[in-house]
């Protein structure tokens, strides 16, 4: 099968290299210095330094050969969330299409599934999502995601094109669910690792978890996801993985918010996106629309934005009335 992966960072990096070993893949970097840095080096070193690129993969900067390359195959988009509407805009007539990004776009707050019906209503279009750092997939270690879609025979088409080796790839109907999974999964690992940056212990962290994960559900529920879906991989799967995982990006915001660094330090010093800051205020507004309760989002949006500090943000937590779990 040819593949073609738009976005050399660590994510659609590490797709592209376990993909490569089975299948013709083709991997799209925006600057042509990178690509050509990732030819001559067969590495990337800003995102996956550790990691040697497979020979078989192909590097491309050049955006029309490489949508070329997966006609008839499958196109999979690696951006940013902020770079989905941009890559839809971009692909032309291509009629199957995964993205990995995981957020509410800043400014619509659409899901990825809403960008596309907006702008290829007749694509074959799904998510690939899942408890998933890159490094790890890169290394070949367990790791299983769920594609989903409404178009069953397209989340087959994930199946043939990344399931193989250590690799496990779950099908869905539910993409609904599945993008509002990993999104709110973001803020709440901002949340815990604040939490866990402040030294509030163990039982906070778990109160936190499951508390988001309430949250995450009650959105999910009013934009029409199936409950199932939040028990699952992209729910508590992903949910749990990043709000403990030492490589999670947006729980590093959070313990350096716990440390009292500026965001734009904080932002700075990572070196990469971490969608639960761009995510948050973004979630938070569609759930006001919706009349969702979200506590935990509201508070890491007032401490994101200096409104309060994460001591005050506790403070508010446990100042709530006491009401049933469910």
């Amino acid at each position: 099968m040819n593949i073609t992966v738009l976005g050399a960072g660590a994510w659609g990096t590490a797709l592209a290299a376990q993909a490569s070993e089975r299948h013709a893949v083709c991997l799209w970097a925006r600057d042509a210095t990178q690509a050509q840095a990732l030819r001559a080096q067969r590495r990337n070193a800003r995102y996956l330094p550790e990691i040697e690129l497979p020979p078989a993969l192909r590097i491309e900067a050049d955006l029309a050969a490489a949508l070329a390359h997966a006609e008839g195959g499958l196109l999979v988009i690696a951006t940013p969330m902020s770079g989905l509407r941009e890559m839809f805009g971009a692909i032309g007539d291509q009629s199957s299409v995964f993205w990995l990004c995981k957020g509410f776009e800043a400014g619509t707050g659409q899901l990825g599934h809403e960008i596309a019906r907006e702008l290829r209503p007749g694509a074959h279009a799904g998510v690939l999502s899942g408890p998933s750092f890159a490094l790890e997939v890169a290394q070949g270690l367990p790791t299983a995601l769920v594609a989903a879609s409404t178009d069953e025979r397209l989340s087959e088409l994930a199946v043939d094109a990344f399931h193989a080796g250590s690799l496990r790839i779950y099908t869905s109907t539910d993409p609904i669910g599945v993008e509002v999974g990993g999104a709110v999964k973001n803020v709440m690992a901002i949340a815990v690792g604040v939490a866990d940056g402040m030294g509030f212990g163990l039982n906070a962290r778990a109160a936190l978890i499951t508390r988001g994960l309430a949250e995450m559900t009650r959105l999910g529920l009013a934009l029409g996801a199936s409950l199932e879906t939040f028990m699952g991989l992209s729910g508590l799967g992903d949910l749990v993985l990043t709000t403990t995982g030492d490589l999670s990006r947006n729980r590093r915001v959070g313990l350096m918010l716990a440390a009292a660094k500026p965001l734009p330090q904080i932002l700075q010093e990572l070196g990469h996106v971490a969608e639960g800051v761009y995510s948050a205020p973004v979630v938070l507004q569609r759930a006001r629309t919706l009349g969702v309760e979200m506590p935990i989002t509201d508070c890491v949006v007032q401490v994101l934005q200096g409104a309060i500090t994460p001591a005050q943000a506790l403070a508010l937590l446990l100042g709530r009335d006491a009401r049933a779990e469910h």
